[in-house]
């Protein structure tokens, strides 16, 4: 998987339908750094990571695994975490898959007697 991290996010920068430009000011970095990383050239922090992961909306787990700060064990764990991470779906899918499925973990809680 090495190496995969630059691809990995190109990818889902397309997904996202975002220039690079774009995806630089919604992480706080600059756009040449992005670019670097993007190719391969410069290996970027957890926080930053974390910061190109709120600017992708996924999760940044999903990039701590391709950048070997995670095992995959470790990574995407919960259905939110896999939900988030997946670029094929739009925001507005992934809150409605979300919803979702939070309201069938309400509804299978064990009632308590109140109400």
């Amino acid at each position: 998987m090495a190496g995969s991290l630059g691809e990995f996010l190109q990818e889902q920068r397309q997904h996202a339908q975002l220039s690079l430009r774009q995806l630089a000011d919604r992480a706080g970095v600059s756009n040449p750094y992005l670019s670097q990383i993007e190719r391969g050239l410069r290996r970027p922090s957890a926080d930053v990571l974390q910061q190109i992961a709120k600017g992708l909306r996924i999760s940044a787990e999903a990039l701590y695994v391709r950048a070997g700060l995670l095992d995959h064990a470790e990574g995407i764990s919960t259905v939110e975490d896999a939900v988030l991470s997946d670029a094929a779906l739009s925001d507005r899918q992934k809150r409605v898959l979300l919803d979702l499925y939070q309201t069938f973990r309400t509804e299978s809680m064990p009632d308590t007697g109140e109400g």
